[in-house]
């Protein structure tokens, strides 16, 4: 299943890379909804057993907090951060990708004059019973 889940979103990187996916970002939302989505907000954009993938706003910061059952992906398409992954601290901006493995407390604070937007892939189907907040 691990395999099938990397290979799907391995796919989905390579089209918003390429920009395919950029025009018609999902079916469900425009870019220009996407670009007016008020932040502060997660959009599910899809959801089966395997995995849930979501469009998030972040508009200052998402506090430490860890998943216990979930790997996630995720795909900034546009801001600025600091990013903490466990011991590691770094900046995070457009393009980049990166991967929380499960257990792993992350934090992101967002240093840009625009929010930080993303599409996070978690595997299996994530329904927020995992989310464990850590104290800093």
């Amino acid at each position: 299943m691990q395999q099938q889940f990397h290979f799907c979103f391995f796919l989905l990187l390579m089209g918003l890379m390429s920009g395919l996916v950029k025009g018609q970002t999902f079916p469900a939302l425009s870019q220009a909804q996407l670009d007016t989505m008020p932040c502060g907000k997660v959009i599910k954009l899809s959801d089966d057993p395997h995995c849930s993938s979501f469009f998030i706003c972040i508009p200052e910061q998402v506090k430490k907090h860890k998943h216990e059952h979930h790997t996630e992906h995720v795909y900034v398409l546009e801001g600025e951060a600091e990013m903490v992954l466990g011991e590691k601290k770094f900046t995070v901006r457009k393009g980049d990708f990166f991967i929380i493995p499960q257990g792993t407390p992350h934090a992101v604070k967002v240093t840009s004059s625009i929010p930080l937007k993303v599409i996070s892939v978690q595997s299996p189907q994530f329904d927020g019973s995992d989310r464990v907040w850590v104290q800093e």
